[in-house]
């Protein structure tokens, strides 16, 4: 892509509403535009970060077995009622009638629609078990939206569930989801941790929290700085009673390894073990060795649209972004310094830029009538990770300078060797 035909809506000014560094950086960067309170546009950057997300979560799933399905957005009020949340759920819920008065809602999860699905379409014991996921848009009407897209109103979500015959096999649903879980946010190169955590509305017994540890983060972690043992420390404090999060810095872990420590988490992953509540509410039988069994079920979800904020806190400096190679809208920017307009070093951009392209590598060429500060600074704040600089003085040694994303070091290249380097 050429930045010349490219919506590139970078802007200097930081945004007075903007409380957290993502917030700040997504909109200085052009990746969103808000729309109404807890509502965005995604633009063409945006999109690209968010595609990325969506396939390695994509991959992963298809990995782990899970198929593919697409559910609506719009779910009608009876079938809520049916599973004893349309009062329970809260203000969260949006709720509207269509002309014929009958009751709807926007789904903030579909635990009513995949059980629904499922009772009207599995119909034996032996096409248990099964995992089904989409990824869709969601809507929660959040009291008090904020932070950008880590708290909206609306947002993209993962969302998979599982149904099985016992509850042993419902652990091992369980278990395969967890690990594909961790393949995608080592994928993507995040630092988080796995916490125990309380499942809220959705319901069921256990529930852990994926966090991406980040000083922005609306959680309080606990964890032992010598195992793998973490939990919500609200948890915690609930579960000693006469303690509060102060006295938690330096105690015994609780698992007997290590002390804990604190730090704070954005949740962008949570999976849960429903058990039988959806499929006993709403009748989700099946017939096995003649005798009927609820299904136990297990709920996985991944917040899309976060993710991409949360890879921002852990990823930036003063100049912008910088984007873990897995996710970022570009693998390399060639940023062309050319202000004589000089055809030479043109026609070599062209050909790096064809050849790049050619052999399966996302390039932007940053091909604008710009001052080179003015290419620098946008390019930086963007936050691709490699920059490839090519202007006149490397050009008279047929060399082009190559730089990457947070360092200061430049090094000079011969055209040729670029796709090395890469």
């Amino acid at each position: 892509m050429k930045t010349s035909n490219l919506l590139l809506a970078t802007q200097r000014e930081t945004p007075s509403d903007a409380e957290t560094k993502s917030h700040q950086l997504m909109i200085k960067a052009g990746l969103i535009r808000q729309v109404a309170s807890g509502i965005y546009n995604w633009l063409p950057l945006g999109v690209k970060v968010l595609r990325k997300v969506e396939n390695i979560v994509r991959r992963e799933m298809d990995k782990s077995g899970a198929q593919e399905i697409l559910m609506p957005m719009v779910q009608p009020g009876e079938l809520w009622k049916e599973s004893g949340r349309w009062q329970q759920y809260g203000k969260e819920l949006l709720i509207f009638k269509d002309r014929h008065k009958r009751e709807f809602c926007l789904g903030p999860t579909h635990e009513e629609i995949i059980t629904n699905l499922c009772r009207n379409d599995i119909r034996s014991h032996k096409q248990l078990p099964v995992t089904f996921y989409q990824i869709q848009t969601k809507f929660r009407d959040e009291i008090r939206p904020r932070f950008g897209v880590l708290r909206s109103r609306e947002f993209i979500m993962k969302d998979a569930y599982s149904f099985d015959l016992s509850e042993e096999e419902m652990n091992h649903s369980y278990n395969n989801m967890r690990e594909a879980y961790k393949r995608i946010f080592d994928s993507m190169g995040l630092d988080y941790r796995i916490v125990k955590a309380d499942s809220g509305a959705i319901g069921g017994s256990d529930s852990e929290e994926f966090h991406v540890l980040s000083d922005t983060g609306e959680d309080l972690l606990a964890f032992s700085d010598k195992s793998d043992y973490a939990i919500n420390a609200d948890l915690l404090i609930e579960a000693l009673s006469d303690q509060d999060s102060e006295s938690l810095e330096g105690q015994p872990s609780p698992d007997g390894k290590g002390n804990l420590k604190l730090t704070r988490g954005i949740e962008v992953g949570h999976i849960f073990k429903l058990g039988r509540k959806y499929s006993e509410s709403m009748k989700l039988t099946l017939q096995v060795d003649k005798r009927t069994i609820f299904p136990e079920m297990g709920c996985y979800g991944i917040g899309i649209s976060r993710i991409v904020a949360a890879a921002i806190e852990q990823n930036h400096d003063d100049k912008g972004i910088i984007w873990p190679d897995a996710i970022s809208p570009y693998e390399v920017v060639l940023v062309e310094i050319n202000p004589k307009g000089d055809k030479a070093l043109k026609s070599l951009c062209s050909q790096l830029y064809n050849s790049l392209k050619d052999k399966g590598h996302e390039v932007l060429w940053d091909d604008r009538e710009q001052s080179p500060g003015v290419k620098f600074s946008d390019m930086e704040l963007i936050g691709i990770p490699r920059m490839v600089i090519l202007g006149e003085k490397s050009f008279k040694d047929n060399q082009v300078e190559f730089k990457i994303r947070g360092e200061e070091k430049i090094s000079r290249l011969a055209p040729e060797e670029i796709e090395d380097k890469l």
